[in-house]
This record gives C-alpha cells, sequence and structure tokens, in this order.
C-alpha cells in the first residue's frame, strides 16, 4: 500500500501504472472507514487492477460548520483497515490546500432538477461541493471505474448526472447499502451515537421495510402518513423527511405508475446526529 498526500505525487504514480495498460478503481471517502467502505474496495478490486482510495473531510459539502468540526478524522486507524488489502492499493490523503490550491470554495452546478430534492431542500449548497470535490479527485486520479454506495443514492444520481454533462471518461458503479446485524445502515456517523439512540437506531430500515409492504397495496400518500406517525409516536427519533419518489429524477410520486421504478428516502435525528437511509420499492 502507498499513501500520497500531494496530487502531483498521485498523478506521476498513476501515469505509471496506466503505462502498463493497468486499470483504476476509485473508491472517494471522507475517511472513519467501516466495513461499508471495505466492501466498495473490495468491489474496486473484483473489478480493476489497481485501486485509489481517497480520504479527505471536504469542507465545501457542510452546510453546518458544527457538524464539519466533529466529523470523525482517523486516518491512522483507516490506513491499518485498508492495509489488509493487496499491495497494488493507494491512498490518496491530501490537505485542504491540495485539493484546493488555497480558495476551499465550491464551484455551482446544474444537475437537471435532481439536486433541489430532498437532501437539496435540506442542505444548502451540498451538492455543490459534492459536485466540486467529485470532478476535481476525477480530474486528479482520472479512475475507469468509480464505486459509491447507494445509501447515498441522491448524490449516486447526482454524480451520474455531473459525469454525463461533464464528459468525464469514468464509469459510475453503485454498491449495495452495507448494514449493521440489526439493520442500521453503516455510517461513519454511527459512531458517535450515544447508547440509546444506538440502540433505537434500527427503527429507521424496520419501518422502511414495512413501508415496501404496505406500498404493495397502499397509495404512496398513506405511507407516507404512515411512517410520519410512526416517527412522531417515537420517544428519541425525530423524522426530518420520508419521501417516496421516482427512482430516476427523484421526483416524489404522485401517482403510482406500473410503468416506474419507486424508492422511499429517509432523514432522522437521533440526537444531534442526522442518520439517511433508502430503500427500493419495487
Amino acid at each position: 500500500m502507498k499513501i500520497f498526500t500531494e496530487k502531483t505525487q498521485i498523478q506521476k504514480a498513476i501515469q505509471q501504472i496506466k503505462a502498463k495498460d493497468l486499470s483504476v478503481g476509485f473508491v472517494p471517502t471522507m475517511g472513519a472507514l467501516h466495513q461499508g467502505h471495505l466492501s466498495l474496495v473490495q468491489e474496486a478490486f473484483n473489478n480493476n487492477d489497481v485501486v485509489v482510495v481517497s480520504i479527505f473531510v471536504n469542507p465545501t459539502q457542510f452546510d453546518n460548520e458544527d457538524d464539519l468540526e466533529k466529523y470523525p478524522r482517523t486516518l491512522e486507524a483507516d490506513t491499518k483497515l485498508l492495509a489488509a488489502f493487496r499491495e497494488n492499493l493507494i491512498v490518496y490523503a491530501p490537505s485542504i490546500q491540495d485539493i484546493y490550491d488555497g480558495d476551499a470554495k465550491a464551484e455551482h452546478f446544474s444537475f437537471d432538477g435532481l439536486e433541489f430534492e430532498m437532501e437539496g431542500k435540506f442542505r444548502t449548497g451540498h451538492f455543490n461541493g459534492v459536485g466540486t470535490i467529485v470532478k476535481r479527485l476525477f480530474e486528479i486520479i482520472t479512475p475507469d471505474n468509480a464505486y459509491f454506495g447507494k445509501k447515498d443514492y441522491q448524490q449516486l444520481m447526482i454524480i451520474k448526472k455531473l459525469v454525463e454533462k461533464h464528459h468525464i471518461p469514468v464509469t459510475i458503479i453503485g454498491c449495495d447499502i452495507y448494514r449493521e446485524p440489526d439493520g442500521l445502515a453503516m455510517s461513519s456517523r454511527n459512531t458517535r451515537l450515544k447508547e440509546d439512540y444506538k440502540k433505537a437506531a434500527p427503527f429507521i430500515y424496520k419501518t422502511l421495510k414495512t413501508a415496501k409492504k404496505k406500498f404493495g397495496t397502499k397509495s404512496a400518500n398513506t405511507v407516507k402518513e404512515w411512517v410520519e406517525k410512526e416517527f412522531a409516536n417515537h420517544k428519541l427519533l425525530n423524522l426530518e423527511y420520508f419521501i417516496i419518489a421516482d427512482d430516476q429524477t427523484l421526483k416524489p410520486v404522485k401517482r403510482k405508475s406500473k410503468k416506474k421504478t419507486y424508492r422511499a428516502f429517509i432523514a432522522v435525528f437521533a440526537d444531534d446526529i442526522r442518520l439517511i437511509d433508502n430503500i427500493a420499492l419495487n
């Protein structure tokens, strides 16, 4: 395993790799790695000769300064986890200066309306920050394939749109949500959950699974009202939103169509920790 902190170093290394006609897979992360991240790395190794993992807490995608400050930074532990993989793994752990050249500002993007749904309504400027960092990382690393978890499904769709609109030569691959044994979607934020909230959090996925069953026979609005009622009666978890949407346009469904596929999306506060999840409905 090699670790680079400067883009000039990693660009030189990747040029040498590509000169040997080897394929490069890429897994961008913000660190605090868990088994969900490692499953993405394994998937990348299944289909590529060399895998690059970036570890960078990107300031431009946080709309909450306190959240940015509290986000776990565990580079030493992360690199130990990654060391278990084959030798042909590269870690890119840049500084803000290296990525942004002293100007950590987000570019403005249009994602054809995807950015205004769900997370976009609650996290101002978030997807401009995501687009900025992912585009820069793609330009630095020039991967053949890049891997993203479906827990951040809206982000996955936005990155696909970014690649399409900016003609970036990379294939985007979405990977299934990796869950704790109790069903909670794995997230770096889970490490910050207090004990009572950690025990309560699996209720999110349990509710999603029941919502999926109900969606087979009930209207989207009826399911939405049921979910809202379930959380209104919960002592610890506060629902921010529950939305059933077209899984391509992310527009909330008004009337079900057999020709379309849908997903349910949810955001919940467990104390001050914000947890998101989603489930395919058909």
